[in-house]
């Protein structure tokens, strides 16, 4: 048997073990950004097999499938989930040097118990095992999160959602991981999409609102942030294509709003400074709350037409966008700033050229008694791998302090994502260890270490201010 993932799996020299072992491993995780449904947890969905766990709703799998030149029925089709895992199976091996290679090994060993690599010869095998634990019962939704030590999860949830499976899983007292509603409210934001006033229209009615005008607009989204602060949320997130910033003042943006409720056609400007009015705004209100804002940048999203119109959104057509980032960045923080309204801010570019601006931007808005208020955020998406993860650290290192970073989140809709963490805490051990070994750090394990237990989870911790 071929076993994968050792103990020592990325741990290359002696102080990278110890600090592992003794100082991360065994540390809770505060998942502080993800995709899981709530339903699920609060309804402790069970899985009828590997795949539907596994494989379904897995983008980062399904594109590489494709890369292998797999037939779409195998990916997202028709074919039946025993022949969507063989498939699987066959393109896994291929996949050494791309993170999934090991998140699967790691999925499979820390779930399932499984160590020999799953491949055409094993597949059968390793489908029968994992099926069988899954017919037990703590191998459903909230069984995974208690397995993988989580003390908090925050979920990402549109403003119209009513929260109610939050408010089901507040009441199980069997959960003990907090499970906090998110703010996402990206689609109040694309006044250029077809679905905008229909949206609006919704908003209205969760709202008893009649919208018909940009100030109404504002009290109806104020309404809904209250409504996720009094069912536990303290976290906003944004997924932006690019960072607007146009000056944009009330009236310009009320001028914007109402031509886009009479038909007219919006341009690109006027878009802008819409967008950057009412993310102001936003973030007004999170600061107001004590909420923390995310701001995920820069996904250029359904990129391929034929697929997207097959498939829809979220099935592994996004990629990497390029765009210019500095100055809207800084002009943003510093429209917060300057009447001290600017929230925890955690800034994140799917661009990997843009760690240090977002780095050296972040030092720029600091604030007296809050410790990182402003967080270069973990390596996202297309990011996090080894070397992104790597890159996003030896920034924020060379041009802040890596002592205050919250660390790693999963980003995901799996539950079995939670071994991301795992990863990213032997890549972190490692290179302090190899900083330790090469004489760049001293070998002090018990302040090292307790740097590492921050980075692993106290930072995030206080950063939350989860009790």
């Amino acid at each position: 048997m071929m076993q994968v993932i050792e103990e020592d799996f990325l741990l290359q020299n002696e102080s990278a073990k110890i600090l592992y072992h003794e100082y991360s491993k065994s540390m809770p995780i505060i998942d502080y950004h993800c995709h899981l449904n709530p339903k699920e947890i609060a309804e402790n969905k069970s899985f009828d097999n590997i795949s539907k766990l596994w494989l379904a709703g897995d983008h980062y799998k399904w594109r590489a499938m494709r890369y292998f030149g797999i037939n779409e029925d195998y990916i997202t089709g028709k074919a039946s989930d025993y022949e969507k895992f063989q498939v699987w199976a066959k393109v896994l091996p291929y996949c050494i040097g791309n993170p999934l290679y090991h998140w699967s090994q790691l999925e499979l060993k820390r779930y399932f118990q499984i160590d020999s690599a799953l491949n055409e010869d094993t597949c059968d095998e390793i489908w029968n095992i994992c099926n069988e634990k899954l017919k037990q019962k703590e191998f459903t939704a909230q069984g995974f999160i208690a397995k993988s030590n989580v003390a908090m999860i925050g979920t990402t949830d549109d403003p119209l959602d009513d929260l109610e499976y939050h408010s089901m899983i507040k009441e199980n007292r069997e959960i003990k991981a907090m499970v906090l509603p998110s703010f996402r409210p990206d689609s109040l934001l694309e006044i250029n999409q077809e679905s905008f006033l229909s949206y609006i229209r919704e908003l209205g009615k969760k709202t008893n609102t009649s919208i018909t005008d940009y100030e109404l607009f504002l009290d109806a989204i104020r309404n809904r942030v209250d409504y996720f602060h009094q069912n536990g949320c303290r976290i906003a997130d944004h997924g932006l294509e690019v960072l607007p910033y146009e000056e944009c003042t009330l009236g310009e943006a009320s001028r914007i709003f109402q031509a886009k409720l009479e038909g007219a056609s919006i341009s690109k400007q006027e878009e802008n400074k819409f967008k950057t009015y009412t993310v102001v705004y936003l973030g007004q209100l999170y600061s107001s709350l004590n909420w923390v804002m995310q701001l995920h940048i820069g996904a250029k999203r359904n990129n391929n037409d034929r697929m997207f119109r097959s498939l829809g959104a979220n099935t592994g057509l996004d990629s990497i966008n390029d765009f210019t980032l500095a100055k809207p960045l800084n002009q943003f923080l510093n429209e917060l700033d300057k009447d001290n309204q600017l929230p925890k801010t955690i800034l994140y570019s799917l661009n990997p050229n843009h760690g240090p601006i977002i780095t050296s931007a972040a030092g720029n808005f600091q604030t007296t008694g809050v410790k990182g208020k402003i967080q270069s955020g973990a390596a996202w998406w297309f990011n996090d791998h080894k070397d992104g993860m790597i890159n996003q650290m030896k920034d924020l290192a060379n041009l802040g302090i890596l002592s205050t970073f919250i660390g790693m989140l999963t980003d995901s809709r799996s539950f079995l994502s939670y071994t991301r963490h795992e990863y990213f805490r032997r890549i972190l051990c490692n290179m302090l260890g190899s900083w330790i070994e090469s004489g760049e750090a001293p070998k002090d394990y018990a302040f090292i270490g307790k740097l590492v237990q921050d980075i692993s989870y106290f930072n995030a911790k206080n950063y939350f201010e989860i009790n």
